[in-house]
């Protein structure tokens, strides 16, 4: 659920806010859960951009031009059309790779030069807030409606559509941390937390090595 902080908007789990406006901390709900595995999906994401250039969050790192800000912008339009779209909440702010359906070309997963970086990071910070208040206002039992899924699967329900969001960013924000270590060494968030420099040195060597006794000969 979004909360005013000064002049920022701040997403928090709504078991939290519960617990702030009702007395006693009742027990999170599973969509709580998933909302806090979302949050945690979604920081991540941004975190990757951290401290990098312009440049540098915009270069393709892969041969399908994997990118960090191409995933943040592919990432809004999820929220904003699986949460807000589809059950029946659409979102004032419209995208013109959409609208024009040249995100059938792969125009969300990449920053043309005219887009800025902080105007993506404000649109995924705004999706989030309208995917906080869709799940919030109608409950994951919510009638929804994907009108480009196969027949037979379209109609659905908001609690549905909420854990494809979190698997969804979850496994970009894991593309992410890859990303970010290509670009400039940088690991995971966990990284520090498994061992220090030697211990990787000394597990990335054993990773070899167990590598290299499967290679083809000749």
């Amino acid at each position: 659920m979004p909360v005013k902080a000064g002049t920022a908007t701040l997403s928090v789990p709504w078991s939290s806010v519960r617990a702030m406006t009702d007395g006693p901390a009742q027990q999170p709900t599973i969509t709580d859960d998933l909302h806090r595995y979302l949050q945690q999906a979604r920081d991540g994401v941004l975190a990757s951009l951290d401290g990098l250039s312009e440049y540098d969050v915009r270069r393709p790192m892969t041969p399908t031009a994997t990118n960090l800000i191409g995933l943040v912008k592919h990432l809004a339009g999820v929220e904003l059309g699986y949460l807000g779209d589809c059950v029946g909440r659409p979102s004032p702010v419209r995208l013109p790779w959409v609208e024009d359906e040249s995100i059938w070309d792969s125009a969300d997963m990449w920053a043309a030069a005219d887009e800025s970086r902080d105007d993506l990071v404000a649109l995924y910070r705004r999706a989030w807030q309208h995917s906080d208040e869709s799940v919030e206002t109608l409950g994951p039992d919510a009638p929804a409606h994907v009108p480009w899924w196969p027949q037979g699967r379209r109609d659905t329900t908001l609690g549905s559509l909420l854990v494809r969001v979190v698997a969804e960013t979850a496994q970009h924000a894991g593309h992410a941390d890859i990303v970010r270590e290509l670009i400039d060494g940088r690991p995971g968030a966990d990284h520090d937390d498994i061992g220090d420099a030697e211990w990787w040195d000394r597990h990335l060597e054993r990773v070899r090595r167990a590598a290299e006794y499967h290679r083809p000969s000749g």
